[in-house]
């Protein structure tokens, strides 16, 4: 009778090659699951910059023109996003009645967690009433 076999030679895997495998098998997918965790709050982020930037831009839209008096105003959209807007006359010379505003709109949200904001500025004609 012969033994093809020989004494001490393995044909699988000991239990702790086994170990470090799943070792190594979980510490990749706990990584791969905080890229992609990640790469959600980046782009939840970017949609709320995104919705903020169209804020700014609506309410901006909305006071092209200023009085001579000027304007400060303030609101909140349905989703929470809190608008200021004011502005200063630009004074060219002393002789002369403003016929430009600096405008500021300021766009905030996220104030139960990280508060972020946005400002938008401009420059807008005066109305001159008739």
């Amino acid at each position: 009778m012969m033994h093809s076999l020989k004494r001490g030679c393995q044909s699988g895997f000991s239990l702790l090659e086994m170990m470090v495998a799943v070792s190594i098998l979980g510490i990749s997918l706990g990584l791969l699951y905080q890229a992609a965790g990640g790469a959600a709050r980046t782009v939840n982020i970017s949609e709320e910059y995104a919705y903020a930037v169209m804020v700014a831009q609506t309410v901006l839209a909305d006071h092209s023109t200023m009085m001579p008096e000027g304007e400060s105003d303030s609101g909140v959209t349905e989703d929470g996003f809190r608008w200021q807007i004011s502005s200063n006359p630009v004074v060219i010379s002393a002789e002369e009645e403003p016929r430009l505003h600096n405008v500021r709109v300021t766009v905030t949200w996220g104030l139960g967690r990280t508060p972020r904001q946005y400002s938008l500025d401009s420059i807008v004609p005066v109305v001159v009433p008739e």
